[in-house]
């Protein structure tokens, strides 16, 4: 199989893809996404860079319920706020390089 322009060309190609992801990254690294648990009761605020930035939660629901379950809906509105802040990276990542994964590339 011949490459037009050979292999140097498919470098520079592959250098222009990760500066894209890196300018996609970097752009999206203080974009915030939020997820609720416990009927939205708790309220978790993430960035896309992966760092909690927030957690709120209804007084009335800690008094009600005990500590103990406002720690559980912490992790879970957590874990789907971090899930969720990876996932709109991946897509605007996939947007770049056209759903193709490429070996290597530090996406």
């Amino acid at each position: 199989m011949q490459f037009r322009g050979g292999m140097n060309e498919l470098v520079r190609q592959a250098a222009r893809v990760q500066r894209k992801i890196d300018q996609v990254k970097g752009e999206l690294k203080d974009r915030e996404v939020s997820a609720t648990a416990a009927g939205d009761k708790v309220t978790v605020v993430v960035s896309c860079e992966g760092k909690v930035r927030r957690i709120e939660v209804d007084p009335a629901f800690l008094a009600s319920e005990g500590l103990e379950m406002a720690l559980d809906a912490i992790v879970a509105a957590s874990n789907s706020a971090l899930e969720a802040a990876d996932k709109l990276v991946e897509t605007e990542i996939t947007k770049v390089t056209g759903g193709v994964k490429l070996p290597g590339m530090h996406t």
